[in-house]
């Protein structure tokens, strides 16, 4: 079956655009799974931009809620995940003067680093996922660092699909990736800027297990509120 992972950052991002208390992302944690989310995702970055440490740390703690923390490979934010000890460790890029998350992991460059990372949150059965481009050298590389997951990319195919271009070369090179880590035994995650419409289009591809949306889903709840716009992603991936 496949799953909604619900990325609450952005709910950190209006509180600290005020620098209050509220809206709190401990409670927007324990809300989204109340109205069918089947996970949450929290990115800790190096400049606490929106998820803080003491955010991180009551969110990880709520009971049967399966947490998705999304950690550059910096020394200092390894460790502090280590001792929150989330159930999910996604690693991602970081680039202190992007907006988002530009692109997948450069693991070539990166991968007896990504290989230490993965092998020390392993020892504390944490299991990882690695955030990659629809790149088949990756997937392999993933098997090789002995990821759990990847999460794929799917930021070019949002676009292409938003601005009515042709997408079927990029949707092929994500169905081929997940095709591969299928038979790789590696489970296959797909996330960033996700809509309805690009949503859709990727249940085809059978291998995507979970769908990991925060941008679109906070801002739609702003006019039909959370609880909806989670119900309309819960129907779509169900494919009702």
């Amino acid at each position: 079956m496949k799953r909604l992972g619900v990325n609450i950052d952005h709910i950190a991002t209006i509180r600290n655009a005020r620098g209050e208390i509220h809206p709190d992302p401990f409670f927007a944690a324990k809300f989204v799974k109340k109205a069918g989310a089947d996970s949450v995702t929290i990115h800790l970055r190096e400049d606490r931009r929106h998820i803080n440490d003491l955010d991180a740390k009551k969110i990880c703690s709520i009971k049967n809620l399966l947490v998705n923390l999304e950690v550059s490979t910096n020394s200092k934010i390894i460790n502090n995940a280590l001792k929150i000890k989330p159930n999910f460790i996604c690693i991602v890029p970081e680039n202190r003067k992007e907006i988002t998350t530009e692109g997948g992991l450069n693991i070539q460059k990166n991968k007896f680093k990504i290989k230490k990372i993965i092998s020390n949150f392993k020892k504390r059965k944490i299991r990882t996922s690695l955030f990659i481009n629809p790149s088949i050298s990756d997937v392999k590389l993933s098997k090789e660092l002995k990821a759990d997951c990847i999460e794929i990319h799917t930021g070019y195919l949002a676009n292409l699909v938003k601005f009515k271009k042709d997408y079927r070369k990029e949707f092929k090179r994500i169905r081929n990736c997940s095709i591969l880590a299928n038979q790789l035994k590696i489970e296959v995650h797909a996330g960033h800027g996700l809509d309805y419409k690009t949503t859709k289009i990727l249940t085809k591809i059978h291998e995507i297990k979970e769908f990991n949306i925060g941008h679109f889903i906070i801002g739609e709840s702003i006019f039909f509120g959370l609880k909806k716009i989670i119900k309309n992603f819960k129907k779509i991936i169900k494919n009702k």
